[in-house]
């Protein structure tokens, strides 16, 4: 459950009119455009971004003989998460591709590697040829997940510098780790925001000795480094969207910002938000902003501090990056607030005069449809709906309401001379509250998500942000595997017919009306 709009408001909704607000700075000409936010790296990620599929592989596994799965010593690691020795009778195993149906490559992997050893594989893969530093294997996607066993070590030389290369890719991939079917797709995006590329929600970072480095054994655990994410811009012509993480240090925000200016293209943008949605309740960063917010005496309530905190440390990171680019120009310093409560967003933007010192206000108003039990509508009744009713729900009820939160965050945003951007949009169809587990609502919203009608949803959605006066809009989410959890992504698969997807077609077909230079479907 993404949990973006209306379950977690906390005050009565406050719509202004825009006729009554006085505008305190003059707002430049909106551009509406489409970002796009990447699914985030995991072993189950259906986009398969990179040709290296061991960048997405999950942690090491112990394991120990004749015990249960899992159940082997704490591994000893290195600092970039290589295993460094194995105890008697026991190995270590990861997973890549966890993807049913077949949906990647079959066919010849190069699994290439520095130290010494022995490696295995089971389950999709098989050990076709081996030599030192080298191993074959033969994969059969519809098999599922490819095991990668470590089966010995040499602690004086241990295996290290894994690299499991798709066919076709072992002679490219040095110089280009980036899947060209991925590169393709999203080529004429605006902007890529990399929040679950960076695994924002939740982060544990604080110091930069703590980031993510290309050197490490996966990004599945910490999530991309900034170095490869400053390349997919470069190779993309995209403006990069970074969070910065909700307890990163001083240090850590001026040395990103350092890299950032030295390696991306002097005519991209940078657009600089920090964490995400730390309005919203269901994570980590909401508590850490409002237990900050109360210990600077800012409010008593945490949901208020957290507001505040925001807008205080947001602040404070955008000065760094001013400092660092040695000047604006080049940025975009994004306050973010809750879509569906414009009384939160002047909450954050005035205090502290925190617009003074921004350029954006950034929602996500989704096209919002949460089913729960018991609620309205009742999940269990839509549930035996037919798809039509589904669809009819989101075009007389969840679009208009999503209009009437674009026009209230508008208004605010004009009258702090703010643009307004979307950090996320889209459909928001999902069970919620224990709708998740109705396995035919979940069937159903599906089959509203694949019908052709959802592209007169999405039209309809595209212009109306356009006629408010709507900046830049990410939309969420890339491709991903529907689910109980929600059908975020505009494709399931890499491997998706984009013709087959409507809500696809609608979302790049716009960007082409734009101006953007998408392959924009006709």
């Amino acid at each position: 459950m993404k949990g973006r709009c209306g379950g977690f408001t906390m005050l009565i909704l406050t719509l202004f009119s825009v006729c009554a607000l006085a505008t305190t700075a003059s707002v430049d000409s909106a551009k509406a455009r489409l970002g796009m936010n990447l699914a985030g790296p995991a072993d189950w990620n259906t986009e398969l971004p990179f040709v290296d599929v061991f960048r997405m592989s999950r942690p090491w596994i112990s394991q120990r003989k004749d015990q249960g799965w899992g159940k082997g010593p704490g591994l000893e690691l290195d600092e970039y998460g290589w295993v460094k020795r194995l105890d008697p009778d026991c190995w270590a195993e990861t997973l890549m591709c966890t993807i049913d149906g077949g949906h990647y490559p079959s066919g010849r992997y190069t699994v290439l590697y520095e130290g010494r050893g022995k490696l295995g594989a089971w389950g999709a893969g098989s050990v076709e040829s081996e030599q030192p530093g080298r191993v074959v294997l033969n994969v059969d996607s519809s098999k599922g997940a490819i095991f990668l066993r470590l089966l010995e070590t040499d602690p004086s030389d241990y295996i290290r510098r894994i690299r499991v290369i798709m066919p076709g890719f072992e002679a490219a991939h040095r110089e280009n780790p980036w899947h060209p079917a991925f590169l393709e797709r999203w080529r004429g995006v605006a902007c890529l925001r990399f929040m679950d590329f960076m695994h924002t929600n939740g982060s544990t970072i604080r110091t930069w000795a703590q980031r993510p480095t290309p050197e490490d054994a996966t990004f599945s655990h910490k999530g991309i480094a900034l170095e490869l994410l400053i390349d997919l811009c470069n190779r993309l012509d995209a403006d990069p969207w970074f969070c910065m993480p909700h307890q990163a240090d001083d240090d850590y925000v001026r040395r990103f910002a350092r890299m950032a200016r030295e390696r991306l293209d002097p005519g991209r943008k940078v657009y600089i938000e920090y964490s995400n949605e730390t309005w919203n309740g269901m994570f980590a960063q909401n508590r850490y902003a409002g237990e900050q917010g109360i210990k600077l005496g800012f409010a008593e309530k945490p949901w208020e501090a957290a507001w505040r905190y925001t807008a205080h440390r947001s602040v404070q990171i955008f000065r760094i990056w001013e400092e660092v680019f040695e000047g604006r120009d080049r940025l975009v310093r994004v306050l973010p607030s809750q879509a569906a409560n414009p009384y939160v967003s002047e909450r954050i933007v005035e205090w502290q005069d925190a617009y003074k010192h921004a350029d954006a206000l950034a929602i996500a108003p989704y096209i919002s449809m949460n089913l729960s039990p018991g609620g309205k509508p009742d999940a269990k009744e839509v549930a035996d709906w037919t798809v039509e009713q589904v669809l009819d729900y989101l075009q007389s009820k969840s679009l208009p309401e999503s209009i009437e939160w674009i026009r209230g965050s508008k208004a605010i945003a004009d009258k702090y001379g703010l643009k307004l951007m979307a950090y996320e949009g889209g459909q928001h169809t999902v069970g919620v509250g224990g709708g998740e587990n109705i396995e035919k609502l979940t069937a159903l919203l599906h089959q509203a998500n694949a019908h052709r009608r959802i592209a007169d949803v999405y039209d309809t959605y595209y212009r109306a942000w356009e006629q408010a006066g709507g900046d830049l809009l990410c939309h969420f989410s890339s491709v991903s595997r529907w689910s109980k959890w929600g059908s975020w992504g505009l494709l399931q698969f890499y491997d998706d017919d984009p013709a087959a997807s409507p809500k696809f077609m609608a979302t790049l077909r716009w960007a082409g009306r734009l101006g953007q230079p998408v392959q924009a479907p006709k």
